[in-house]
């Protein structure tokens, strides 16, 4: 496999496990926020479409078709990581497959090495490559990602990448209870606390 298919598969991965976290909850549980700053899944996954859509879009000359609103000049701060009411999650979820779709077109159509023009970033890096782009994506989006595991556990305990994620030890392999009490114990003991 090459390089630019070594990039693009591992940003496909993440963004299954992105869309994936959505799975199996009802409206309310995936847009309430669960963090003092507001995070939630929902919110997360629309964020990532649009930075997915202006990066792999508008950056290398292929404007996203759609109005983007929230991030217009007159869009309230961080409106793009929240779903409003009327943005339903099927809309998010397809607004996140047309933005990977757009992005595939735009990566089987650019060379690795040809520069785009990111206006936001500093001046001596405003011309980024494509390779450079896809590492800066697959960064933002394994971050996120890991913001959405936890919240996705704060809500109904799903863990891991996926259902049955292999990487992480069944209830048959482990008491979660009991593992979460000797980590406790630890952190009291090298507090000094306990």
């Amino acid at each position: 496999m090459d390089e630019k298919a070594l990039l693009v598969e591992a940003l496909e991965r993440l963004n299954e496990a992105v869309v994936g976290k959505l799975d199996g909850l009802g409206e309310y549980d995936l847009r309430r926020p669960l963090t003092p700053t507001g995070t939630n899944l929902l919110g997360v996954v629309k964020h990532l479409a649009s930075v997915q859509a202006g990066y792999l879009g508008d950056v290398f000359g292929r404007p996203w078709p759609e109005p983007m609103p929230w991030l217009g000049p007159e869009a309230d701060i961080n409106e793009d990581l929240f779903a409003a009411a009327d943005e339903s999650s099927a809309w998010v979820r397809g607004f996140h497959d047309r933005s990977w779709a757009h992005a595939v077109d735009t990566i089987e159509t650019t060379g690795l090495d040809e520069t785009g023009t990111v206006p936001w970033w500093p001046t001596e890096r405003r011309h980024p490559t494509l390779r450079q782009v896809l590492i800066h994506l697959t960064v933002e989006t394994a971050r996120h990602a890991g913001h959405l595991d936890i919240v996705r556990e704060l809500i109904d305990g799903e863990a891991g990448r996926f259902a049955g994620d292999p990487s992480l030890p069944t209830a048959d392999e482990i008491d979660w209870a009991a593992y979460v009490a000797r980590v406790e114990a630890a952190a009291r003991v090298a507090s000094g606390s306990g």
